[in-house]
């Protein structure tokens, strides 16, 4: 798959994947499945003092063939309850649609993610009912955030236990010249 991107989004790519290893922005992490750049699994952690704090969040990446000129498609794999994330996981964020410009990087669009779990928008709601708690009853909306907070991390515990009685040979994560090479 790497072979049919262009050489300044290959570039662009390995860029943003070598800032994520050398200066990683606090509470995220991403990177390549496997050696095509087009496809990343990325992980946010909860904001610390929010009540997403404990959570570990998995996400999908999806990069287009002319990125940077158009955003990647970013969708949260751990079921998540917000008013700006879908019921599929896809993300109602203006940076990743109507707002989007190349100055965004992976690290930036992954900390945008993790402000806006603990600051979401109501009144653009991808999630009626999520908008609705937030707004209306804080309380249930605060309970049914600390049930995904829990669950990822069940979800997390069973994904190690799963790694351990089964080790892949690709566990390691793919480094910068890895990628590139291929």
């Amino acid at each position: 798959m790497v072979g049919r991107l262009n050489e300044s989004t290959k570039r662009r790519l390995l860029k943003d994947f070598k800032r994520l290893q050398v200066d990683p922005p606090p509470g995220v992490n991403a990177a390549p499945e496997g050696n095509d750049l087009t496809i990343w699994s990325a992980v946010i952690f909860g904001p610390e003092e929010t009540i997403w704090q404990g959570g570990t969040f998995r996400l999908s990446m999806a990069f287009p063939e002319d990125y940077p000129a158009r955003p990647p498609v970013v969708r949260f794999i751990t079921s998540i309850f917000h008013p700006n994330v879908y019921q599929n996981g896809d993300i109602c964020l203006d940076i990743l649609q109507n707002q989007w410009t190349p100055i965004y990087d992976i690290s930036g669009i992954l900390t945008s993610i993790r402000s806006l779990l603990s600051d979401p928008n109501p009144q653009s709601p991808a999630n009626s009912e999520a908008a609705r708690l937030y707004v209306e009853n804080r309380r249930e909306y605060n309970r049914r955030v600390q049930r995904c907070v829990d669950d990822s991390l069940q979800a997390i515990s069973e994904d190690v236990q799963t790694e351990v009685s089964a080790p892949s040979k690709d566990a390691a994560p793919p480094t910068t010249e890895a990628v590139a090479n291929n």
